[in-house]
């Protein structure tokens, strides 16, 4: 980042308040009168109905729209254990995102915990707060842990987005690439690079979707994936396969497709050039990707690229996803974000695609001629209003069909 940038940065943080958020009134204390009814005696009635049933708190208190983003600071963006308080920045900006784009309501909480049982309890008996859990920046092979366990515990969606949100919004733009590219997902030759909650989560997504276990190679620090090592934990095991290949350049060759959820600079245009006829590249490590997209095109002209970058076509972006699963489960009250409710947003998400763009998103990106579905636009761009709507009725629709939904 450039030093203006960076300043830049720190100013929007720093003025005119510090900061992204901030609590707001819902209803009036202007007179004596209100306050009676907002605090004492008033406040008791309330107290008392939801004593008597808990549902109720969703009638008379902020529970139903109101959502907890939740980090220790273990794995913040891709600068690792930056510590709980260093994270707030970034969970102050989920916050940000959550009520901007869904409307949703957001406390965030950074615990100060490595532990990873001791960070599940406390979690869980903040849980009673709120109407959804985000759980956000654990490090692999904790955050797997701690959001099964809170699952099993609680009855409230939870949602760790680093996991299932990064697998929506790539399977999605990873759907619509191929079908460009004229090619199935079952018979594709995958390539995983990196083995944390965000790879491992996209393989069990795409693995569901119909992609092949014998044609995933993921890999991590050591290498490919396969049945004969001895160093993998409980998920990396899932994608052992047996395979000759050892290393990136041995699972690049003939491949249809590459997904980086890495570091910069691991993929090399040699590595490129070894892949499949009309490859998908897509390379979201950030900011810097795994191969810069002008580097990838320089080698290659039939392929489909995406970075997390926003400076370039097709941004595999988490806002795409994330605000409206939550919005749909939250509407129905539904008690978990289960698998029909994921596959429900990665559909509504890339049909939204291949819908005529809005004006006022192509002005918002300074675009003067219309994008359509094609190898430059393959999911729509965050600023689409439409997002809201389609994707949570979406999940809505699912979680009501697959029975999780409480209204």
């Amino acid at each position: 980042m450039s030093d203006v940038l960076r300043q830049a940065a720190l100013d929007y943080h720093a003025h005119p308040t510090p900061g992204k958020v901030r609590i707001a009134l819902s209803k009036p204390m202007t007179t004596q009168y209100d306050l009676s009814l907002a605090y004492s005696p008033g406040v008791a009635e309330p107290v008392k109905e939801i004593a008597q049933d808990p549902a109720k708190a969703y009638q008379y208190t902020n529970k139903g729209n109101l959502v907890a983003v939740i980090s220790n600071g273990t794995a913040v963006l891709g600068l690792g254990n930056m510590g709980a308080l260093a994270s707030k920045p970034v969970m102050e900006g989920k916050a940000a995102l959550f009520k901007r784009f869904a409307d949703i309501d957001v406390y965030d909480i950074e615990i100060d915990c490595n532990n990873q049982q001791d960070l599940v309890d406390t979690i869980a008996r903040l849980a009673p707060t709120f109407g959804g859990i985000n759980i956000e920046d654990i490090k692999a092979p904790e955050c797997f842990y701690v959001e099964a366990e809170l699952k099993k515990r609680l009855s409230i969606p939870v949602l760790h987005d680093d996991q299932q949100g990064t697998a929506i919004v790539v399977a999605a733009a990873l759907l619509n690439a191929l079908e460009i590219q004229n090619k199935k997902l079952s018979a594709a030759n995958i390539v995983c690079l990196g083995a944390g909650a965000a790879g491992i989560a996209t393989m069990r997504l795409l693995r569901k979707l119909g992609a092949s276990l014998e044609k995933l190679f993921v890999i991590d620090r050591e290498g490919v994936i396969h049945i004969g090592r001895q160093d993998l934990n409980e998920q990396k095991k899932e994608f052992a396969i047996r395979t000759e290949k050892r290393t990136l350049a041995d699972a690049m060759q003939h491949a249809d497709v590459f997904i980086g959820v890495s570091g910069p600079n691991l993929v090399t245009p040699d590595m490129v050039k070894t892949m499949a006829k009309n490859p998908v590249i897509f390379a979201l490590s950030n900011p810097i990707p795994e191969i810069m997209p002008e580097e990838a095109l320089r080698v290659r002209d039939d392929v489909i690229l995406a970075t997390g970058r926003s400076d370039y076509p097709n941004q595999v972006n988490n806002v795409l996803c994330f605000p409206y699963l939550f919005r749909g489960a939250l509407d129905v009250r539904a008690t978990t974000i289960n698998e029909p409710m994921q596959l429900a947003a990665v559909h509504a998400i890339r049909s939204l695609a291949k819908e005529p763009i809005p004006e006022e998103v192509l002005a918002a990106y300074g675009i003067e001629q219309g994008l359509v579905f094609g190898p430059a636009y393959l999911i729509p761009k965050p600023t689409d209003p439409r997002l809201k709507e389609k994707v949570s009725s979406a999940v809505a629709k699912a979680a009501i069909e697959s029975g999780v939904a409480q209204i």
